[in-house]
This record gives C-alpha cells, sequence and structure tokens, in this order.
C-alpha cells in the first residue's frame, strides 16, 4: 500500500489537473508558472552545492555534494513534456540523487517548447555532454538520468551521442520516460482511473507541440519507442505501476532487452508519475533512490 507520504504528489497532481480542466486555454506562461512548484514536494537534501555554468552554450547547474568524487558525473534533465519544468525544479531531487551516488551531477537547462521544438532539446543535451567531454571526462565517466520528458532524452540523447559519433555514457537511468506525441501505450486505458494527472489527450497537446509542425513523432531522437537499442550502454528504468505511461517505460526496456542490452526495470506499486520527486518526504522516494545509487555505483566504477 502506498505509504501517507506519498499522497502528497498525488494531491499536487489534483490541483493541477482541476486546473487545466477549467482552463483548457491555459498559456503556456501559466502552465509553467504551475510546473515550478514541482519542486515543493522534494526535500532540501543538505550538504549540496548548486552553480550555475554555461556548458557548450546551454545554461545548467552544478550539484555537487560535500565530500563527493568529481571525476564522476550524473548528466541529467528535468521533466516538464518539453513544455515546462526547469534545472530549479529540479535542483533538490537530482541533488539527492548525486549525494546517494557520491559525485557531481550537471543538471541542463535545455531549451523549451514552443520557442525550441525539437530537436533543440536533445541537441542541448548532447552539447552539454560534449562540453564534459570537453573538460576532460570520458564517456565512462559520465551516467544520464531524467525524468518524463528528461527520461526519455536519457534515452534519446545516447541515440543522439551515438548518431555524432562520440564515445557513449556508462549507463542511463530513465524514470518515467514519455513518448510525446506516440500515445499508442495501451496503459492509457489500463490506469485511466489511476494516473491523477496524464491522459492521453494532454500527451498528444503537448506531445505536438514539442515536435512543432514539422516533427515526426516516430522520430528515435524524439520517441524512445522508436530507438534501436543495439549497442546501448546499461539501462535501469523506473516508473509507478499507476501511470498512464507505463507502457511508455516496459515497450523500450523490452525493445532494449531483446537487443541484447544490460536492462532493468522496478514498476513501483502504485506510485504516479516521477514519484521520485518525493526524495527526501516518501519511503517509495527514497527507496527508489537508494535503488539507482546501488545500480549506477558499480557503473561508474564507484
Amino acid at each position: 500500500m502506498a505509504s501517507t507520504e506519498s499522497k502528497a504528489l498525488s494531491n499536487l497532481y489534483r490541483v493541477w489537473a482541476k486546473a487545466q480542466t477549467e482552463r483548457p486555454d491555459m498559456s503556456i506562461e501559466e502552465r509553467r508558472r504551475m510546473f515550478d512548484h514541482w519542486g515543493d514536494v522534494t526535500a532540501e537534501p543538505g550538504g549540496v552545492d548548486y552553480l550555475e555554468v554555461i556548458a557548450g552554450a546551454v545554461p545548467a547547474m552544478w550539484i555537487e555534494p560535500k565530500g563527493c568524487v568529481k571525476g564522476k558525473v550524473l548528466l541529467c534533465a528535468h521533466g516538464g513534456g518539453y513544455v515546462a519544468g526547469s534545472m530549479y525544479t529540479h535542483r533538490k531531487l537530482f541533488g539527492h540523487l548525486a549525494k546517494a551516488v557520491g559525485c557531481r551531477a550537471l543538471s541542463v537547462n535545455y531549451g523549451l517548447a514552443p520557442e525550441h521544438p525539437h530537436p533543440k532539446p536533445v541537441m542541448d543535451m548532447v552539447n552539454a555532454y560534449r562540453w564534459l567531454l570537453d573538460q576532460g571526462y570520458s564517456g565512462k565517466d559520465i551516467a544520464l538520468t531524467g525524468d518524463s520528458a528528461g527520461g526519455a532524452l536519457a534515452l534519446t540523447t545516447v541515440a543522439a551521442i551515438r548518431a555524432q559519433g562520440l564515445p557513449p555514457p556508462a549507463a542511463t537511468m530513465p524514470m518515467s520516460p514519455w513518448a510525446g506525441a506516440d500515445a499508442s501505450g495501451d496503459s492509457y486505458v489500463r490506469n485511466k482511473n489511476l494516473d491523477v494527472l496524464v491522459t492521453r489527450e494532454m500527451s498528444v497537446a503537448i506531445g505536438q507541440m514539442f515536435l512543432g509542425p514539422e516533427g515526426d513523432p516516430q522520430d528515435p531522437l524524439a520517441n524512445p519507442l522508436c530507438i534501436d537499442y543495439t549497442g546501448y550502454p546499461p539501462i535501469y528504468i523506473q516508473v509507478g505501476s499507476h501511470e498512464a505511461v507505463l507502457d511508455d517505460s516496459t515497450r523500450p526496456a523490452e525493445s532494449a532487452r531483446l537487443a541484447g542490452v544490460d536492462v532493468r526495470i522496478d514498476i513501483f506499486p502504485e506510485m504516479q508519475h516521477c514519484f521520485e520527486l518525493m526524495a527526501g518526504t516518501a519511503p517509495e522516494a527514497d527507496d527508489a533512490i537508494w535503488r539507482m545509487a546501488c545500480w549506477i555505483k558499480p557503473h561508474l566504477g564507484l
């Protein structure tokens, strides 16, 4: 049974869902202000420093736990449907993860749609990755992670890195990756009455905004369901069982497994979309952070 503490995220999502139902014409600026409160459910990790930088012409934030290993990095992408969220909304989440792993994290403030549609977000992530390589890190020193749209970027960025001939990262850890305008997953129907925020209609609308008028919803740099996972580094996916986008996690996991990739997927009972944001406030989120840290440490040589 879900903990009492985990209800905080469901309650937040119900407020958002009600606002969007009552205001179908909500402007993108209003939606972004709403999503700015995503981090309200996350506790301060403590003992973590934050420094804003420009990483390959892209705004980013170093997240550095006290006494961490500076030679290893988590390259992080925030969620928000590619239209909202920021390195600020997810500062604490990635702080908890970096602290648990014992290394630095770089959170990328990639360009948002509709001002910056696909492929801007994934190219910003690649530019930040290239910047890390230029700073002296090797691919083996870097692992990717992110939630929702950021979880998708944790997968599509690897495809873009490969396409550009760059050395691959050590591993990637998507949280509730989202396939954007491709709302073909059966879980949209199965979990329709369980997911308190995400609907098929919402995914299609926001996904089309992300793609722009020229975007292809089947582009593997935009849709994790369309990636050829052959040769991918190890993948660890986390997702909640109540999520409408559950199949956006299980289907890539199966595709990668069939391609011979080392894949782990954990489905957390009764959890909502991106429940890891409750780090420090809900036991399920703390367990998820602990699992990611335990999994990624050997892949990074920690």
